[in-house]
C-alpha cells in the first residue's frame, strides 16, 4: 500500500505543479509530500524530480516513470471499477479535448448528457484548436477533424465532414472569383496559424495538393476566422458543418468546389493500449450513436 501511495503522490505532484499545491489537494502538509517522494527515489534508486520552492521538473528517469506510472494507475482504476461493478459500471476521471467551435456545438453537450448517465463518472473538457499532446496532457479522448489518422494513435470514426473555400458575397464582388488553387495568392486567405502550416488541401488532375496562402489576418481560433469571413475581409477555409446555415442563408459562398477534397471526418482519437478504459470506449459509442441519428446533421 505505501509503494501505491508514493506512485499516487509522484503522479499528483507532477500534475500539479509542487508539492504544496499536491498537499493541498490531498489535505496534509508538504512535509509530507516529501518524504513520500524521498522514499519513493530512495527505494528506485533515482532522481525522479528536481525540486525547488516553486516548482519540480522532472528527470529524463522521472519523465519515463510518471509515464508508465499514469498507465498503471488508470488500469488499476479501471480494474477496481469492473470488480467492483460487474463490468458494466462507468466510472473515473474522463478527459477529452475537441477543436473548439466544433466541441462547443458537437461535444460539449453530448459529454455532459453522457456524464448525467454515468452519474459515478467526472469529465473534463478541452476545447483548443492546437494539437494535444495527449500523452503528456494525460487526455483520454481526442475529437479531431483530420484527412489522416495518426499512426501513433487509435483512431474511430465517428461522421463525415467536408472543408470549403468560403467568401462573404461583397468581398467575392469585389475581388473576383478565383478560378484556381493557385489564384488565392492574389487573394487575403483567412490562416488558422500553424495548426495548417502545410496549407490548404485540394485535389488538382486527380492528386492532393498544398497550397501554402497568405494574408495579413491570422487566428489559433476557427470562430474568428468564421466571423472575419462573414464580414468579408477574405477568404476561409472551414467545415461545412459550420458554415451551412450561412451557405443556405447566403451569407457565404463557396469557390473551388471543383477542387474541393474528400471528406475531413470526424475522429476519435485514443492513445495506443492494449486495454482502452471502459469509461472511452462507451464515450465514443455514444458519441457514433448521436451523430449517427437521422437529421442530426441537418
Amino acid at each position: 500500500m505505501s509503494e501505491l501511495k508514493q506512485l499516487q503522490t509522484f503522479i499528483e505532484v507532477v500534475n500539479h505543479g509542487s508539492l504544496s499545491a499536491a498537499a493541498r489537494v490531498e489535505g496534509v502538509v508538504p512535509a509530507v509530500i516529501g518524504r513520500r517522494l524521498d522514499a519513493l527515489e530512495e527505494r528506485l534508486g533515482a532522481r525522479l524530480l528536481v525540486r525547488t520552492t516553486r516548482r519540480v521538473t522532472l528527470t529524463q528517469e522521472g519523465a519515463a516513470f510518471y509515464e508508465d506510472g499514469q498507465r498503471i494507475l488508470a488500469e488499476l482504476e479501471e480494474a477496481e471499477a469492473a470488480v467492483a461493478s460487474g463490468n458494466s459500471r462507468v466510472r473515473g476521471h474522463l478527459r477529452v479535448t475537441a477543436p473548439a467551435g466544433f466541441g462547443r456545438r458537437h461535444v460539449a453537450p453530448h459529454l455532459a448528457t453522457f456524464q448525467r448517465l454515468h452519474p459515478d463518472l467526472r469529465v473534463t473538457l478541452d476545447l483548443s484548436d492546437r494539437l494535444v499532446d495527449m500523452a503528456a496532457e494525460r487526455v483520454d479522448c481526442a475529437i479531431r477533424i483530420s484527412e489522416m489518422a495518426d499512426s501513433s494513435l487509435v483512431a474511430v470514426r465517428l461522421a463525415e465532414n467536408r472543408r470549403v473555400v468560403v467568401g462573404a458575397p461583397a468581398y467575392l464582388a469585389q475581388h473576383g472569383i478565383p478560378h484556381t488553387p493557385d489564384d488565392l495568392e492574389r487573394y487575403e486567405c483567412l490562416s488558422l496559424g500553424a495548426s495548417q502550416s502545410r496549407g490548404w488541401v485540394f485535389r488538382v488532375n486527380g492528386e492532393l495538393v498544398n497550397r501554402r496562402v497568405t494574408g495579413v489576418l491570422e487566428c489559433n481560433d476557427g470562430a474568428v476566422l468564421h466571423e472575419w469571413a462573414l464580414k468579408g475581409y477574405g477568404l476561409a477555409w472551414r467545415s461545412l458543418w459550420e458554415v451551412k446555415d450561412d451557405l443556405t442563408d447566403g451569407r457565404l459562398v463557396t469557390v473551388l468546389d471543383t477542387f474541393s477534397t474528400p471528406d475531413y471526418p470526424v475522429y476519435a482519437m485514443m492513445p495506443q493500449r492494449k486495454f482502452m478504459p471502459l469509461r472511452v470506449r462507451h464515450f465514443v459509442d455514444h458519441l457514433r450513436a448521436v451523430y449517427s441519428e437521422p437529421g442530426y446533421w441537418d
